[in-house]
This record gives structure tokens, C-alpha cells and sequence, in this order.
């Protein structure tokens, strides 16, 4: 069983690299399996790589979920 956590591309690196981010947190990600990424778009993570683009409901029901699930409360904004 795996686990994809679904995050925003916050920029484009030079090849397949990209900056991601979840709940204020930002990584470094490999879009190789997701080519048309784009800034904007929420993808699942898995292992460092983006393994599928999501639409942003999917997106942020997915990790209002995780948040309920880990007794996370939402942020305020």
C-alpha cells in the first residue's frame, strides 16, 4: 500500500524538478511521470515524485481529511 499526498507546484525547476507545497511546508518534488504539470497544479506525492495531477477539490478534500484524520485543526486564514 502507498501513500500519495496531494500538493501545489509552486515553481518549475531546471528538467523534471519543481517546489511543491503542503500545509505551509515546501519540498522539492520529480515530475517526470506527470510531464504537463504546471505551476498551480495540485499533484500526488509519493516517495519525492508527483505520480498523478488532481483537481483542486480532490485536492483539498484529500487533505482536509488527513488534517481530521491526524487531529489536525484547519488553519485560519
Amino acid at each position: 500500500m502507498c501513500l500519495g499526498i496531494p500538493a501545489r507546484i509552486v515553481s518549475l525547476g531546471d528538467g523534471s524538478g519543481a517546489e511543491v507545497e503542503v500545509g505551509g511546508v515546501r519540498r522539492e518534488a520529480d515530475l517526470t511521470l506527470v510531464p504537463e504539470a504546471r505551476v498551480g497544479d495540485y499533484v500526488l506525492i509519493h516517495v519525492g515524485y508527483a505520480i498523478q495531477r488532481i483537481d483542486e477539490a480532490a485536492a483539498l478534500e484529500t487533505l482536509r481529511l488527513l488534517r481530521q484524520v491526524l487531529g489536525i485543526e484547519d488553519e485560519v486564514h
